[in-house]
């Protein structure tokens, strides 16, 4: 067990480490904290003016950091906490202020990637590194804009060719990465984006293989690969078509993924299809998006050698619409509406269907110079629950370096098929999670106001205060026989937990957000991004929940480069103080806290576009879990070359 000491050590670090060259802020020009974002209120708002604690990272990070996959780079951003089973890509739950995996809504380029099937799946996204533009995570209530799942938060993907202008000038731009290491570790991420004139393409790969390291009898293999591809064209000065698709295959074992049974030795394949189009017309004084988006997903999971494999196929078939309008250089409205279809079959959870749609709108008045207020109304129509209303109020107050926000609003989210129809369609089921179809939809209420500060630019602190008050949160719960409300294929034997609606779970917390970048001179460049969240969960609940008792209390995240000549140093980090828990049946122990630090050491060869590195994941080869039974690995070197031009 790590000691609460290196956790005093690890915050002592990002201060000392964000303060070190304070002195130096005056002598930089201006840099980009306070960065344009879509995804708080849909229209193009600078972040200080949306009254929503959004944070920033713009994709070229990836390359720097150490490490593989789009999921382990949010693991190392502030306020994230990712509940890893697996490495470079095989699984990882994304959690945003205590809320489960499920209450996270994942967008590309503003379509959703959420599955019907399981929220398991939202980190599974089908892009190649190399395409990505940048990544804004908005934290907090989000359904009166995007609907369902949006409950802790969003993180929205944005790719080059989708952000790219009109008027942009000509680039190309080609990135590469190659490395090996132990366990017969192989990895190559590629990808290059081309835009001339009014034509915009990008295309790339990310391939993640290894045999992995020991296990409970088996090994935590993996064999990870994506393949995207995407243009955007401008046919003149005010239309613009893009299209994505990618193909996504991922090959890993699962071993206590989901349960903490002796017996599972599991493996799991997931095949995915994704294509999105977007069609938009810029107007004088509006800009109408026309957005469509379908997803083919197929699961298939082995318990262990002997079992008969569960095979899931899941479908999402989206489309939106919505009208940027501004009235005045003060006010711009967004109105929009949003059409979903959900499918599923599968030998274990059978065959169902379920539509939904909303309507919004959204406006974004500024006040004077200094105030913005952001009024947000949807009406979410789900054929399994009523239709009903969702509001939301942001209000910023901006002023010099400082910005003070407050916002406000309703949330929502149905039940998956996972959650409904688990274990349902099985013969005999002997032990596990079963599904309840008679599950009622989760709604929440949100607040939180905050502050952020920004020095000369350079500098940006960020703190929030909110709180979450949950009506009929959804959960898995420890239930005996004798209270399953369906029992045809259960063994009075066994050991199950059931999806149920909890009445009532209120969730607090405070985030401290620093963002730090400077240039020091020609030879050398810091910057660092660094998050402490702490969060309290209680339930009226006799019987402790599974997911809602495995979030983080204390998380912190920290991401780093220093760069001096041609040499560079990046560093990530976190740390997790959290409930502690034991499954004797297989020797597993969740321990109340640890920390882990990956770390890459990179030399430039020739100029700074061809390099050398070494990466260690787990440097101080921690042993640790996320979630009870899915042991991570071990202290991991690997190393390689890194192209770009």
């Amino acid at each position: 067990m790590v000691s609460r000491n290196v956790f005093i050590k690890a915050t002592g670090l990002i201060s000392l480490v964000t303060g070190l060259f304070s002195e130096t802020y005056s002598q930089n020009k201006r840099s980009d904290l306070d960065p344009v974002t879509v995804t708080a209120s849909v229209n193009p708002i600078q972040t200080s003016r949306t009254g929503r604690n959004v944070f920033v990272i713009k994709g070229d990070r990836f390359l720097e950091l150490p490490v593989q996959s789009v999921d382990e780079l949010l693991r190392f951003l502030p306020g994230v906490e990712m509940q890893m089973r697996g490495p470079a890509g095989s699984q990882g739950d994304i959690v945003l202020r205590g809320g489960s995996f499920q209450q996270v809504l994942v967008l590309l380029d503003g379509v959703r990637l959420n599955d019907p099937n399981t929220g398991h799946f939202s980190g599974y996204i089908p892009l190649a590194p190399a395409e990505i533009d940048r990544i804004e995570i908005l934290k907090g209530a989000g359904s009166a804009i995007y609907g369902a799942e949006a409950v802790g938060g969003v993180i929205h993907i944005i790719t080059k060719t989708y952000a790219s202008r009109a008027d942009g000038a000509d680039t190309l731009a080609v990135q590469a990465q190659a490395a090996i290491g132990e366990y017969r570790y192989g990895s190559v991420q590629a990808g290059a984006f081309v835009r001339k004139g009014r034509t915009a393409f990008s295309a790339g790969l990310l391939s993640n293989n290894a045999d992995g390291q020991p296990q409970r009898g088996t090994r935590g293999f993996f064999h990870n690969n994506t393949v995207s591809i995407s243009a955007s064209q401008w046919l003149n000065d005010q239309w613009k078509i893009s299209a994505r698709a990618a193909f996504d295959h991922r090959d890993f074992g699962a071993q206590n993924f989901y349960t903490t049974f002796a017996s599972d030795t599991a493996t799991e394949k997931i095949k995915s299809w994704w294509t999105q189009v977007q069609a938009q017309r810029v107007g004088k004084r509006d800009r109408l998006v026309l957005d469509l988006g379908y997803k083919h997903l197929v699961d298939q999971f082995a318990f262990n050698k002997s079992s008969m494999a569960n095979r899931s196929v899941s479908e999402l078939v989206q489309a939106q619409v919505r009208d940027e309008i501004r009235f005045t250089e003060k006010t711009e409205l967004t109105v929009g509406w949003q059409f979903i279809s959900k499918k599923i079959a599968s030998n274990d959870r059978g065959n169902h269907t379920v539509l939904q749609s909303g309507a919004f709108v959204v406006l974004n008045q500024q006040l004077g110079e200094k105030w913005t207020v952001s009024p947000a109304l949807r009406l979410e129509w789900n054929e399994r629950s009523d239709a009903e209303l969702i509001p939301q109020l942001n209000i910023s107050y901006h002023s010099g370096n400082w910005q003070l926000r407050g916002s406000g609003g309703k949330t929502i989210r149905d039940a998956d098929f996972t959650e409904r129809f688990n274990n349902y369609n099985r013969a005999l089921v002997t032990g596990g999670r079963i599904g309840n179809p008679d599950l009622n939809p989760e709604r929440s209420w949100s607040y939180e106001f905050g502050a952020d500060y920004y020095l000369n630019s350079r500098f940006k602190l960020a703190a929030t205060y909110f709180q979450r008050f949950h009506e009929q949160l959804i959960d898995w719960t420890n239930t005996p026989y004798a209270e399953m409300p369906r029992k045809e294929n259960l063994s009075p034997t066994g050991s199950y937990a059931l999806a149920k609606n909890i009445a009532r779970v209120n969730t607090k917390g405070v985030e401290l957000d620093g963002q730090f970048q400077q240039r020091i001179s020609e030879r050398q460049e810091l910057w660092v991004n660094a998050g402490l969240t702490w969060i309290e969960s209680r339930s009226n609940e006799s019987t402790p929940s599974l997911y809602l008792s495995s979030h983080a209390r204390w998380l912190m995240n920290l991401n780093a480069q220093y760069r001096v000549g041609r040499f560079s140093m990046s560093l990530g980090a976190l740390y997790k103080y959290r409930l502690a828990q034991e499954a004797p049946a297989i020797g597993s122990v969740l321990n109340r806290d640890y920390f882990l630090l990956n770390a890459k050491l990179q030399a430039a060869v020739w100029k700074q576009q061809l390099r050398l590195f070494i990466q260690v994941d787990n440097v101080l080869d921690v042993s640790y879990q996320d979630l009870l039974g899915s042991v991570m690995p071990g202290r991991w070197v690997m190393g390689g070359l890194s192209f770009r031009l």
